[in-house]
């Protein structure tokens, strides 16, 4: 899953007049450097949602076929926020475990890293083991989340890691979300991390997080196509 449905009202001016997914970096739609990475690695079945000027993302890309793809939609009427997203659209992903990353993240992770991680997960057992795989990235400039110890995501005082809007999950990580109610995954993760219910990996190559008109200036500015990507 692709999330995408985000107003984006720190890229403002920006975003009013165009879906922040759509803005450019190096000639290319935020999204669709995810798309073009997430094929490569295999996952070809996305399911995206959108909310803010959605119709502009249909628009342009469609069924997803020109990029070897097939894209299903999932319409919020007004964006539900990540664990509302992602809630509302689980009768339309195609496992109990999948993959999610956030449209407006500029990186070069290879997503074939998480292919064992989601067999681990679709295998574990139904009343135990992880409900989350997530990756963890350094950067100083957003809030730090968790601590990584081995391959087991901690809670922290000090957290010196950040959830790099990658993940795997299993859907009964949304246990109990009421559909169409506007919720946020970060205190889903938070209760599961403090559970021990969630692996982890630091990725350590380019990671940005693509926010304010500053931060697409900067990407774009000091701009090199990511290895993964070219």
């Amino acid at each position: 899953m692709v999330l995408a449905a985000g107003r984006g009202e720190r890229m403002r001016p920006l975003s009013d007049h165009t879906p922040k997914p759509l803005l450019e970096v190096a000639g290319l739609p935020l999204i669709v450097w995810q798309i073009q990475a997430l094929q490569r690695a295999g996952f070809e079945r996305l399911v995206i949602n959108h909310a803010w000027l959605g119709e502009q993302l249909t628009a342009a890309l469609g069924d997803g076929r020109a990029l070897g793809v097939q894209i299903t939609w999932s319409p919020e009427p007004q964006a539900l926020g990540t664990a509302g997203g992602i809630c509302k659209a689980l009768p339309l992903l195609a496992s109990d475990t999948f993959v999610v990353v956030s449209a407006d993240i500029h990186t070069d992770f290879d997503y074939t890293q998480l292919h064992p991680a989601a067999r681990r997960l679709a295998h574990a057992d139904l009343t135990a083991g992880e409900d989350a795989h997530l990756v963890l990235v350094d950067d100083q400039r957003v809030k730090q989340d968790f601590d990584l110890q081995g391959e087991r995501v901690c809670p922290s005082a000090n957290p010196p890691l950040t959830y790099g809007n990658i993940g795997v999950f299993r859907s009964r990580l949304f246990d109990g979300q009421t559909t169409g109610v506007t919720a946020d995954l970060g205190e889903r993760l938070r209760a599961a991390v403090a559970a021990g219910q969630v692996s982890g990996q630091r990725h350590t190559g380019h990671w940005d997080n693509v926010g304010t008109p500053t931060d697409l200036a900067r990407v774009n500015a000091g701009h090199k196509t990511p290895s993964k990507l070219s």
